[in-house]
C-alpha cells in the first residue's frame, strides 16, 4: 500500500511499489526513500502518516509529518510553521534519548515541509485509560519513574515540554517474540513525544505564549510564563486524571479553589503517593515542587521501579538462536537470551551518594588501590572523591565541553579524560593537576584505555577511528580503521595482545593493534555498541563450552580472554576471544529497560554488571548466566559502571548528577 501526500488527492490509495500517484501523478516516494502507508491523524495545519522507510534493507516503519496550512490567517499559519520548525529542532537535540521519538529527517519537498521521525509502536495513555479503565496506584508508580527521568533530560537541555497530556504519552509496544518476566509496575515504555509546543528556557527572554491543552496546563502557563514547574503540574493533572477517568476540569471545585480529586477515586490510594500528586498540582509555584529532582527524592525508595514488588520465583527462559556456532570442530551450545527476576535477599547496598556535579555523571572509574574513584560529566569536569570518608577531594578542570570517560593508569599515577571537545586529557595525580593533551581525532572522543603495561592509550571517536598514543614520549602512534560509524567503546584485552572497538555500526572488531589489522568482526548485536570490557576466561568459561584439545599458548593451555559488550538494542553479550583473536557468542543477557548502557566485569569474572536507562544496575552471574539482583537508586539513567580491583566494591554515575559506590554486604 502507497499513500499519496497530496491534500487535494481524490483517491490517495495506491499500489505498492508504485512511484507515481495514478489518480494525480504526485510523486509517492519522499526524498527517493519515505513511503506514507496510510494515515495515523490530522489536525488544522498537518497530517501524520506511517510510513517506511526503503532506503533501509530491514524496511523500518518510521512516522512522516506533514505540514499544510490551509485556510486559517496568516498569523495562525506562521505561527503554526514556527511551532512545526521548532519540533524539528527540539527532536534534534532530544531525540537521542531512548524515550523520547528520534529525529530522521526535516526537508522540504514540492510546497509542503516534512518531518521524519521514530514510529513508536504502540497505544497513547489516553487510548489506553479508555481500554483498560482508570489506573491504579502501582501504574501511578510505574509511570512516574518512567517518565520524571525523561522529564530531568528534557530540562537538564533547557527545555520546557509545555503540552504533558495522556496523548503525548505512548507506551512502546514490547515485542511479541520476547519471553519477558517483570516486575508488575514494569509493564512497558513510555515515551514523551509532540515537542512542536516545547520552548527553549533563555535568559532576558519571555518564556513564551500561551500553549498546551487547557485542561492540563498550569496557572502561569496560561498566562504565557511557563516554567519547569508547569511541566511537573501537567504530569500531575495526567496522574490524576488516570486514576479518576475524570476531566481535569470536574475534578477542581471552583468554589471551594481546590482539587478533589480523591472523591472521584474507587479505591484506597498511598497517602504519601496522594500527598506527591498534590504538590505537583499546586496552583501556586511557591508550594509546588521546583524540580524533578524535588518530586524523585519524595519518592519512597522501596516504591522505585525495580525495588517496589517482592521477589518472584521465576524460571529462565531461554530465546534459542538458530544456528549454533562451533569451535574447532565442536558444536557449542546456543546461545541465550535471558530475561528473568532474581528470588533471593539483597547482596549489595549502597554505601555512598557522592554530589557534587552540576550534570550528568558519565563515567567513573577505581583508582588501582580503590582508594579513589574519578568521576567525569556533562559539566566539564572531573571530580576526584576519597571512599573512605565518602567526599570530594578536589577537581581537574580544563575539558571545554562534556567529559565522555575517564580511565587511570594501572600504577594509579596518571588519569585520561576524553571528551566530546575533541581531545584528551592526560593528568599528573601525584601532582593533582594536568599534564598534557592528545589531538588529532576529528569528532568527539568518546572513550581512551589504558594497556596493561600503562605504555600506550587507546581512544575511540565519532571520526570512526581508534587511535593508539605512547604515552612515553606523549605523541600519536597510529589509527585504526574499519568501522563503518563512529567508535563508541575501546579496551585492551588483560594480556595487552588485543584491542577491541565496539562502534554505532552494531559491530565490535578485535584488532592486533602492534600490526595495525582487524582480525575478527563481532555483528551479533542489532544496534549501536555502546560499551565493552575485557575479563579473565577461568571463572567465565562453562564446562561444555571449551573445546576439547585446546591449543597450547603463552602462559599454557587453553589461553583467551573473555569480552564483554553492552548495546542499544538491549543486551550485554558475553564473548570468548582465543588466542588468535577470534570471537565466539557464549550468551546474552537482556534486562527490562531495553537499552544497556554501560557494563563492568568483577575481577574474577563471575559477577557481570549492567546499566540502564531506566535507572537501575542488573548483576548477572556471568557462568550461570542467571540474574542475580537488580540495584535501584538512581533517579535517571545509569551511564558508567566500575567495579573496584578487588571486587567488593561497585561505582555507578548517573543522569542524575550523582555517583553512588555499592558494596558486596560483608565485605
Amino acid at each position: 500500500m502507497s499513500y499519496c501526500l497530496n491534500p487535494a488527492c481524490q483517491n490517495p490509495q495506491n499500489a505498492d511499489r508504485t512511484q507515481f500517484c495514478l489518480n494525480c501523478g504526485a510523486k509517492l516516494l519522499l526524498r527517493e526513500r519515505y513511503r506514507a502507508l496510510k494515515p495515523l491523524g490530522r489536525g488544522g495545519f498537518g497530517r501524520t502518516f506511517l510510513a517506511v522507510d526503503e532506503d533501509k534493507p530491514s524496511k523500518p516503519r518510521c512516522a512522516i509529518k506533514q505540514f499544510f496550512p490551509l485556510s486559517q490567517g496568516t498569523s495562525s499559519a506562521e505561527k503554526a510553521a514556527e511551532l512545526f520548525n521548532r519540533e524539528a529542532v527540539r527532536l534534534d537535540e532530544l531525540g537521542k534519548h531512548p524515550q523520547i521519538p528520534e529525529l530522521l529527517a526535516h526537508f522540504q519537498q514540492e510546497r509542503y515541509q516534512y518531518l521524519v521521525q521514530e514510529f513508536i509502536e504502540g497505544q497513547n495513555l489516553q487510548q489506553e485509560l479508555a481500554r483498560t479503565g482508570p489506573y491504579n496506584e502501582n501504574q501511578i508508580r510505574s509511570l512516574l519513574n518512567d517518565l520524571l527521568p525523561v522529564l530531568e533530560f528534557v530540562h537538564s537541555r533547557s527545555v520546557i515540554h509545555r503540552d504533558i497530556k495522556p496523548p503525548n504519552i505512548i507506551r512502546r509496544r514490547l515485542s511479541e517474540s520476547s519471553i519477558i518476566y517483570t516486575y508488575p509496575t514494569l509493564t512497558g515504555e513510555l515515551v514523551l513525544v509532540d515537542f512542536g509546543a516545547a520552548k527553549v528556557v533563555e535568559p532576558s527572554i519571555d518564556i513564551g505564549t500561551v500553549i498546551g491543552s487547557p485542561e492540563f496546563v498550569a496557572p502561569e502557563q496560561i498566562r504565557g510564563q511557563a516554567v519547569y514547574a508547569s511541566d511537573l503540574y501537567s504530569l500531575g493533572v495526567t496522574c490524576i486524571y488516570l486514576l479518576t477517568q475524570v476531566s481535569p476540569f470536574d475534578l477542581f471545585d471552583i468554589n471551594q479553589d481546590t482539587w478533589v480529586w480523591r472523591d472521584f477515586l474507587k479505591v484506597q490510594f498511598d497517602p504519601k503517593l496522594g500527598r506527591i500528586l498534590d504538590k505537583m498540582i499546586e496552583a501556586s509555584l511557591s508550594r509546588r515542587y521546583k524540580s524533578v529532582a524535588e518530586v524523585l527524592q519524595d519518592l519512597p525508595p522501596q516504591q522505585r521501579a525495580g525495588t517496589g514488588a517482592p521477589p518472584l520465583q521465576r524460571p529462565v527462559i531461554p530465546v534459542q538462536n538458530s544456528l549454533p556456532p562451533t569451535v574447532a570442530g565442536t558444536i557449542i551450545p546456543v546461545p541465550q537470551v535471558l530475561r528473568v527476576v532474581p528470588a533471593h535477599a539483597p547482596t549489595w547496598r549502597c554505601v555512598h551518594t557522592l554530589v557534587g556535579h552540576s550534570n550528568a555523571v558519565t563515567s567513573v572509574a577505581f583508582s588501582p588501590d580503590g582508594k579513589t574513584l574519578a568521576s567525569g560529566s556533562e559539566d566539564k569536569t572531573i571530580e576526584m572523591w576519597k571512599l573512605d570518608a565518602g567526599k570530594r577531594w578536589y577537581t581537574l578542570t580544563g575539558h571545554s565541553d562534556w567529559v565522555t570517560c575517564v580511565a587511570f593508569s594501572p600504577d594509579g599515577r596518571t588519569l585520561a579524560s576524553s571528551g566530546r571537545d575533541k581531545t584528551i586529557h592526560i593528568w599528573d595525580l601525584n601532582k593533582g593537576k594536568w599534564w598534557y593533551a592528545l589531538t588529532g581525532h576529528s569528532d568527539r572522543v568518546s572513550a581512551v584505555a589504558f594497556s596493561p603495561n600503562g605504555q600506550v592509550l587507546a581512544s575511540s571517536s565519532r571520526d570512526k577511528t581508534v587511535r593508539l598514543w605512547n604515552l612515553n614520549k606523549g605523541r600519536w602512534m597510529s589509527t585504526l580503521i574499519g568501522h563503518a560509524e563512529g567508535v563508541e567503546a575501546v579496551a585492551f584485552s588483560p594480556d595487552g595482545e588485543f584491542l577491541a572497538s565496539g562502534s554505532r555500526d552494531k559491530t565490535l572488531q578485535l584488532w592486533d593493534w602492534q600490526a595495525g589489522k582487524s582480525l575478527c568482526t563481532l555483528a551479533d548485536h542489532g544496534d549501536w555498541v555502546r560499551s565493552q570490557v575485557f575479563g579473565p576466561i577461568s571463572a567465565v568459561l562453562p564446562t561444555g563450552l571449551t573445546p576439547p584439545n585446546p591449543p597450547l599458548v603463552r602462559g599454557g593451555v587453553g589461553g583467551g580472554s573473555i569480552l564483554v559488550s553492552g548495546s542499544r538494542d538491549g543486551t550485554a553479550k558475553l564473548w570468548r576471544v582465543d588466542a588468535e583473536g577470534q570471537g565466539t557468542l557464549l550468551r546474552s543477557f537482556r534486562d527490562n529497560s531495553g537499552d544497556v548502557l554501560c557494563v563492568a566485569l568483577g575481577p574474577d569474572g563471575k559477577v557481570l554488571a549492567s546499566g540502564s536507562k531506566d535507572g537501575t544496575i542488573y548483576l548477572w552471574d556471568a557462568e550461570g548466566g542467571g540474574l542475580l539482583e537488580i540495584l535501584s537508586g538512581h533517579g535517571g539513567e545509569v551511564l558508567s559502571v566500575a567495579f573496584s580491583a578487588d571486587g567488593g566494591s561497585l561505582a555507578s554515575g548517573g543522569g542524575d548528577r550523582t555517583v553512588k559506590i555499592w558494596r558486596a554486604i560483608g565485605s
